[in-house]
């Protein structure tokens, strides 16, 4: 952006309203057709019944679609609103951790099972931590929605206390990440980097998601996130880290 164009925005910020005020129409008209489609696929005959399976199939890549569009929206809606900056209501609380995997599987649960694939859990049954419950939910809710793009038919969500840090993983049994999304989990990972978000689909989520981590501090500790390959199903890895 040259020093015109600087100067233009900085002098309308009722465009800038407008444009955030577009994006939550916008997020709340997805949301009804999303709603709409998970209420069709319910009332739909399930995938074994060979006739209905084409238009099953076709119902689950309609909400798979209009899930990443809701996603990208509350996105640009927190990131207009500089989330991490005094003004963002973020409202970190004690919560159990079977409560967060809870309410993570049951947003995605019509979206999975709309898609033939089994979601897997795994974590420690009394565990407690203090974080963000809307945000990380967003965050781990997002990364499932990445998941089902890459897998084959099963994707895992566990969560872990290891030393300091509550980590939470989402993974697949897919071929793994691109590159360009490993080297752009890297470049968030350290701290820094740019992200492409012209030739990345994903930066939006990954950035929206680093900066969610981020937030979360514990004395000189503040989360993170990490991309990787392998993992207990052999595919992608999404790594989310909470001091």
């Amino acid at each position: 952006m040259d020093e015109d164009q600087a100067r233009h925005y900085d002098g309308s910020p009722e465009l800038l309203m407008f444009l955030a005020s577009t994006v939550h129409d916008m997020k709340n008209s997805i949301g009804v057709l999303s709603g709409t489609l998970e209420h069709l696929i319910a009332g739909a005959p399930p995938p074994s019944s060979e006739p209905a399976q084409p238009q099953y199939e076709q119902l689950g890549q309609m909400l798979y679609q209009t899930r990443r569009l809701n996603d990208n929206l509350i996105q640009l809606l927190a990131l207009y609103k500089e989330v991490g900056k005094p003004g963002y209501p973020f409202d970190p609380a004690v919560h159990r951790v079977i409560e967060l995997i809870d309410q993570v599987k049951g947003q995605a649960r019509m979206l999975l099972q709309s898609r033939g694939i089994a979601l897997d859990v795994d974590f420690p049954a009394d565990a407690i931590w203090t974080f963000d419950e809307d945000l990380i939910i967003g965050v781990l809710v997002h990364a499932i929605n990445n998941a089902i793009r890459y897998t084959r038919d099963r994707i895992r969500l566990t969560a872990s206390i290891d030393g300091d840090y509550l980590e939470l993983r989402v993974e697949d049994n897919g071929d793994g990440f691109p590159p360009a999304m490993l080297q752009t989990g890297a470049a968030l990972q350290a701290g820094g980097g740019k992200v492409d978000f012209i030739s990345n689909s994903s930066g939006l989520g990954l950035y929206f998601s680093s900066e969610v981590a981020r937030m979360h501090r514990h004395r000189l500790r503040h989360g993170g996130i990490a991309l990787e390959n392998g993992g207990a199903l052999g595919g992608g890895c999404f790594i989310l880290r909470l001091p």
